[in-house]
């Protein structure tokens, strides 16, 4: 990066704010560094900084907590990678009205921690509610196990602020519940990964905490018969806030209990809230349609359950490898058709006027090229090679 640009931007939001050199090493991804990292202050101040950075031409990766970094293919120029977590207050709250608007930086655990104490939360549970932001979860559309009954942010989100591309402020939708004028434009950005702008704020719509909430486990021997189960409580008149269906694997990374010695069991992990009685008989019905689906017993588990299998077992995916081997018999026959592909792309990278006098092609019809041009496709034949047989 041009260092007359890196001055603009410590001008605009102040040289402590500015990162460059080492300090870039938790906003790699992929393994592209970007050029610098900015964590503006204020909304003014991103529209600064995405205003310097178009007339440089130099492209703006928005970062929220950085939980959704490694989702889909990496910028071929990460740029400048703009930092929202300076942008963290609570602006209005109206428990009266069931809403509140904060700024993007702002992290769910955070919010629904100030929530709580007025009785409210924002019905959604995405994974790192602790690094989570709102802004994020909106671009990122992320969600969690009770979206099966309060469904996703597209259901929750009536208001956003973003920055556009130029520096421009766009406002959509509104800061009330009941909001039907105009386009819906807040869902738009949601999911759109900051395609479409860098959302600065957000109003979304809350609900009252439950006053008992549970989760429950119920071990079945076959996977099919659990399965069973989420059918048959999907149709009936249960309403769970969330449901998860695991197979042996997954239930024994999450240590369920129930598992028999030396082999896991599947497991329904189902989640009930509402008034204590109504949360009770719901176990109690729970129980009634699993025993005669196969399953034994209702037993209470930790909220914690609902979390990914895979976080619990690794924390961080960082890859997944397998390691095969593969009988001689058939490294054989894949190394004999490489072989068979070697030569034809030989043959075919010959001028076309001239055909080869031996190997696979000879005594085929060649096309005439009088430009002599090769098989455009011969450089890649060894590679594609895969033992499937050639056309």
């Amino acid at each position: 990066m041009q260092p007359a640009v890196l001055e603009k931007l410590r001008g605009i939001v102040g040289p402590v704010h500015v990162l460059t050199g080492i300090e870039l090493s938790p906003y790699v991804v992929e393994g592209l560094t970007p050029e610098a990292a900015v964590f503006p202050g204020s909304v003014d101040e991103v529209r600064g900084v995405v205003a310097v950075a178009a007339e440089a031409e130099v492209p703006v990766l928005p970062w929220g907590g950085g939980t959704a970094a490694s989702v889909g293919s990496p910028p071929a120029r990460p740029g400048i990678v703009l930092g929202l977590g300076r942008l963290d207050a609570i602006l209005e709250y109206e428990p009266g009205d069931l809403t509140v608007t904060a700024q993007a930086g702002l992290t769910l655990a955070r919010l629904q921690s100030a929530l709580r104490e007025r009785g409210q939360w924002l019905s959604l549970d995405p994974p790192d509610a602790e690094r989570a932001t709102l802004g994020g979860i909106v671009a990122a559309n992320a969600s969690g196990p009770r979206r099966q009954l309060y469904g996703t942010l597209r259901d929750l989100l009536i208001g956003v602020t973003v920055v556009t591309a130029d520096g421009g402020l766009v406002r959509g939708g509104g800061k009330v519940v009941k909001n039907v004028a105009g386009y819906d434009l807040p869902k738009l950005f949601v999911g759109s990964y900051g395609t479409l702008g860098i959302i600065v704020e957000v109003t979304v719509r809350l609900r009252p905490l439950p006053d008992a909430e549970r989760v429950v486990s119920v071990r079945f021997d076959r996977l099919k018969d659990a399965g069973t189960a989420v059918r048959t409580i999907m149709a009936g008149d249960l309403v769970p806030n969330a449901i998860e269906l695991l197979d042996a694997e997954a239930s024994q990374t999450r240590g369920l209990p129930g598992a028999v010695e030396g082999r896991a069991c599947a497991a329904l992990v189902v989640g009930f809230d509402g008034l204590a009685e109504q949360v009770d008989w719901q176990c109690a019905q729970l129980g009634q349609i699993t025993a005669a689906l196969g399953g034994h017993g209702v037993v209470p588990v930790a909220s914690a359950t609902l979390m990914p299998s895979e976080r619990v077992a690794s924390g961080t995916l960082a890859a997944v490898m397998r390691f095969s081997v593969l009988p001689t018999v058939v490294t054989e026959i894949m190394e004999q058709g490489a072989g068979v592909a070697r030569q034809r792309a030989s043959a075919w990278s010959r001028p076309r006027s001239s055909p080869p006098a031996s190997g696979p092609t000879s005594g085929r019809s060649q096309p005439s090229s009088p430009s002599g041009a090769t098989w455009p496709g011969a450089a890649a034949a060894t590679r594609c090679w895969s033992g499937r047989r050639w056309p």
